[in-house]
């Protein structure tokens, strides 16, 4: 992950209103921090989708683009080739889906998203435990 796009990663996480410990995160970590507030952000704005609350399913929606658009950026295509790119491809989808979701009222696009994402950020928690498995 290169500075600019770190610190475009961390800027997106801190509009979610979660500041502490950004700083001092590893890069692991804050995508980590990423995913986790892409999907809280999702999970709001289906039960404000839900209530009928439009305003409120918005603002979440869109908090969740912004991050998953940060969480895109943060991608060095260079380092990661073709993993890198297929990432980058995913996380495009994932805000098309969200875009189409937020006109539709289409919870179901929520589920889709917020299944891709934790399927994402079940894999790179298991990050840490597989480079110390090789490294041991």
């Amino acid at each position: 992950m290169n500075t600019t796009n770190f610190n475009n990663a961390v800027k997106q996480y801190s509009q979610v209103g979660v500041t502490s410990g950004v700083e001092q995160a590893s890069p692991h970590r804050l995508i980590q921090m990423l995913m986790g507030g892409a999907i809280d952000r999702i999970a709001i704005a289906k039960g404000a989708m839900e209530r009928k609350d439009t305003a409120n399913k918005g603002a979440n929606i869109s908090w969740a683009i912004s991050i998953v658009d940060g969480l895109r950026a943060s991608l060095d295509k260079n380092a990661g080739g073709e993993i890198a790119q297929n990432l980058d491809d995913l996380y495009d989808y994932m805000i098309r889906r969200l875009m189409r979701a937020n006109m539709e009222d289409n919870p179901d696009l929520l589920d889709e998203v917020l299944s891709l994402l934790r399927s994402i950020k079940s894999a790179w928690d298991s990050l840490p435990k597989q480079l110390h498995a090789t490294a041991g």
